[in-house]
């Protein structure tokens, strides 16, 4: 493979194009949230580590007291929530959010890259047949892989064909009119 640069033939001898994986396979799914989502969780964690050593220090140094055993309850009620409950709540929120989403064909089986708990990459490996996707429509969920919420813009891939196979669009649909007359009658 041979690339111009600045004028000058510049050979390189990687095989793979600049969208391929060696152990995922090709991409083809980037999220356009992912820096989005990590830094809105890094300042929400750092901002509450920052809570856990400030506030007791504050109030040591400062001598801040309430006479009120029911005002003490409802300050440090309020800064535990805030320290606790909002990077809980945003990891629940954007633990799916899928920010790069790889396909090996020779395997039919796709990689998804989201963030967990701690800021790091998490790898979540499934086939498409472990692909179900929601009876009804969910605010942060576009598929389950497995029994993994995922999320994913279906704009954002390059070659809709990509999309139509992960969620199984381009399988044949078969409609079995016996069975559907025979729920009918249960009901």
């Amino acid at each position: 493979q041979v690339t111009f640069f600045q004028g000058v033939a510049v050979r390189s001898l990687c095989k793979s194009s600049p969208h391929e994986h060696p152990e995922h396979g090709r991409l083809v799914y980037k999220g356009n949230l992912a820096k989005a989502v990590l830094g809105v969780r890094f300042f929400s964690y750092s901002t509450s580590i920052f809570n856990l050593f400030m506030v007791p220090y504050i109030m040591l140094k400062t001598g801040i007291g309430f006479e009120s055993l029911l005002i003490q309850a409802a300050f440090y009620g309020l800064i535990g929530f805030f320290t606790f409950v909002t990077p809980v709540t945003l990891h629940i929120l954007t633990k799916g959010y899928v920010i790069r989403l790889y396909y090996k064909d020779e395997k039919d089986t796709y990689t998804a890259i989201t963030y967990n708990a701690i800021l790091a990459e998490k790898a979540t490996v499934f086939h498409q047949k472990d692909v179900k996707i929601p009876d009804i429509t969910k605010m942060f969920t576009t598929f389950y892989a497995k029994t993994k919420s995922m999320l994913v813009n279906p704009t954002l891939f390059p070659n809709p064909q990509d999309y139509n196979h992960l969620m199984g669009y381009d399988k044949s649909f078969y409609f079995n009119l016996e069975e559907e007359e025979e729920a009918g009658e249960r009901k």
